[in-house]
């Protein structure tokens, strides 16, 4: 065997073990689920699916939809004061206004994002932008995009964004 016929050999090789490789990690991943248990299955997202369980928004999530929801990372709520988080626990109407604020009624792709405003379910009016493939809402940026779920899509952000009041 001459060095050129060996190294084209084991070039295929590789090539046939990144290919088996990519069609494994396809056949594994995970069929979508609702939005509920999206947020449930992501690891990043456990403060946020405690608070919609508490919320009771669950069910609205798991039912209802398209919605898009820029869901705040664990990190993005250890950046919320304490306090502020205590009275969230005590106020369930705050609660859900803060919730309700991230999502939007409609099933919004990152590829999608135009630079304009959206409505939350809340009521109130979101900033969304991109350039490139940088998306933003209001003032948290997009980390994690297109999570996609059987009735939406799920985008992790690293701000919790504050409901205005009086919606």
């Amino acid at each position: 065997m001459t060095f050129s016929t060996h190294f084209n050999s084991g070039r295929r090789s590789l090539l046939a073990a990144a290919l088996l490789t990519g069609l494994v990690g396809c056949a594994t991943r995970p069929a979508p689920v609702d939005v509920a248990q999206t947020l449930a299955n992501t690891p990043s997202l456990s403060t946020l699916n405690t608070l919609v369980t508490q919320a009771g928004l669950t069910a609205t999530l798991k039912t209802g939809g398209p919605f898009t929801v820029f869901a705040p990372s664990n990190d993005a709520f250890k950046a919320v004061p304490a306090k502020t988080m205590d009275e969230l626990a005590k106020n369930p109407e705050k609660l859900k206004a803060l919730l309700t604020y991230h999502v939007v009624p409609a099933k919004l792709m990152a590829a999608d994002v135009k630079n304009s405003n959206v409505k939350s379910v809340q009521g109130s009016m979101l900033a969304v932008a991109k350039a490139g493939d940088f998306v933003t809402v209001e003032t948290a940026a997009v980390t994690q995009a297109d999570i996609a779920a059987t009735n939406g899509v799920v985008h992790v952000v690293d701000t919790v964004l504050p409901a205005p009041a009086g919606k």
